[in-house]
């Protein structure tokens, strides 16, 4: 009886103590767990956040007298920057965007402020000003900022005023208007290109 209950004390005692490491191992799995699942929601946060771009990639396009015409470009925000003649400064070469060079393409020739330009895609650079902006087309479609910009490719300069506005956008835009325009937009200042 006395070897019984022995061997019922040590069941016991065995029972409890794996019991008790059980339960030890449990409670540390269970934080572990947690900071795992917290460790991969945060890597998945910031792998947004980093392949987020702060100058979205943005199209517009038209058709005019019978030609679609396309452009592309990344669209840079102020965020309480100084754009025109800071941020962009006045008197030199502008990607006219943010990261690749803008393109335009035109499905047939057209006329882009009264000069003849062929179908096709080009860069878009422009220099700005205050009171006058070149504008260039140049045969060099796939070309990032204006690092490398060649002025011997260029199919088109061209001269036009910038114009201020009381509507004032936070992020580069452009679009087509009513009288066949293609209007650049930042901040208070809108530059008009005609297209016939």
């Amino acid at each position: 009886m006395k070897k019984l209950k022995r061997t019922a004390a040590v069941v016991a005692l065995i029972l409890a103590t794996t019991l008790s490491i059980t339960a030890q191992e449990n409670a540390q799995k269970k934080p572990v767990k947690k900071m795992q699942k917290e460790q991969e929601s945060t890597s998945k946060i910031k792998a947004e956040t980093v392949t987020e771009k702060k100058s979205p990639l943005r199209k517009a396009d038209a058709t005019i007298n019978g030609v679609a015409i396309e452009i592309e470009y990344s669209a840079p925000s102020a965020r309480g920057r100084e754009v025109m003649g800071e941020l962009v400064p006045y008197g030199e070469i502008w990607r006219t965007g943010a990261n690749n060079a803008t393109t335009i393409m035109f499905s047939k020739k057209v006329f882009v402020e009264g000069k003849e330009v062929p179908a096709g895609t080009y860069s878009l650079f422009t220099i700005p000003n205050e009171d006058e902006w070149t504008i260039i087309l140049n045969k060099d479609a796939k070309q990032w900022g204006a690092y490398k910009y060649d002025e011997s490719k260029d199919q088109l300069r061209v001269n036009v005023r910038p114009q201020s506005t009381d509507i004032k956008r936070e992020m580069l835009d452009f679009s087509f208007n009513e009288d066949n325009e293609l209007v650049l937009h930042w901040e208070n200042v809108m530059v008009p290109i005609k297209i016939k």
